[in-house]
């Protein structure tokens, strides 16, 4: 793989993976459009894990509220409610968990990098995130977070693994549905991210250990640029949410959607 397709899976990835337009659809699009050969799914996931530090960066502080949370889970200090923050994360990272293992063993996800399922669902799940922005309240933080809502988001983000959804995109579709601010429903799924993407990181360690040389390298180079565009990226929209609806983003899907259909 040259540099230049590392740049562009990177930038493609740190852009699209905060914005709710379907980080892993743009990136089975990518080598289609650019004539590219396919990158496979591991360097899918290797992405995914550079804007995972992006996310721990940015997000420094709620990630350490978290961290007091474990601690306390286990008897370390006492932190009731980032204990319980901490445990509603974990509940709704289960459902991802379960279906990510799934699919990985039982070997769909090479099923799934299609060109028409991307197409598919970035209309349908733009215009649910439409209708959940139109309809959903502005009441609910991070906070507020129950054990129920974090398993009904945690569900949708399991719906995630399938390209053209959107984790970014469909975690703050059931969010603003469950009445959490735009501003929140984005901090929500972000943090809620963290552990599912970094156990996907841990599936194909081994993988890329034992593919080794150019394969590890390239996981290496195009995670850190993707650390790069992920952090700008995510600063952009958590202050983009603070003034504005997510139409552009419904508008975007929907167009793009129905061009591929058309043009593939």
């Amino acid at each position: 793989m040259t540099f230049l397709q590392m740049l562009i899976l990177a930038i493609v990835q740190g852009v699209s993976e905060f914005l709710p337009i379907s980080s892993s659809g743009h990136l089975i699009l990518v080598p289609h459009i650019m004539d590219f050969e396919d990158q496979g799914p591991m360097l899918d996931i290797a992405v995914h894990v550079g804007s995972l530090l992006a996310i721990i960066v940015y997000f420094f502080r709620d990630v350490v509220m978290l961290g007091k949370g474990g601690l306390s889970s286990i008897g370390i200090g006492r932190a009731p409610a980032e204990k319980r923050l901490f445990w509603w994360i974990i509940i709704g990272t289960v459902p991802a968990v379960i279906a990510g293992l799934f699919l990985k063993t039982g070997g769909y996800l090479e099923g799934f990098r299609s060109t028409d399922l991307v197409a598919t669902n970035l209309i349908i799940y733009g215009l649910l995130l439409g209708l959940a922005d139109h309809l959903g309240k502005q009441t609910k933080s991070f906070e507020d977070m129950s054990w129920r809502d974090g398993l009904i988001v945690g569900v949708a983000q399991a719906l995630a693994l399938i390209p053209g959804t959107s984790r970014s995109g469909v975690t703050m579709t059931a969010a603003r549905f469950l009445g959490y601010s735009r501003v929140e429903a984005a901090r929500f799924s972000f943090l809620l991210s963290i552990p599912a993407v970094a156990g996907a990181g841990i599936l194909i360690i081994p993988d890329l250990m034992e593919a080794g040389g150019d394969m590890l390298r390239e996981a290496l180079i195009t995670g850190a640029l993707t650390f790069v565009a992920a952090f700008l990226t995510m600063a952009f929209l958590m202050q983009f949410l603070r003034k504005a609806s997510m139409l552009v983003f419904v508008l975007y899907r929907v167009a793009l959607g129905a061009a591929l259909l058309y043009l593939f």
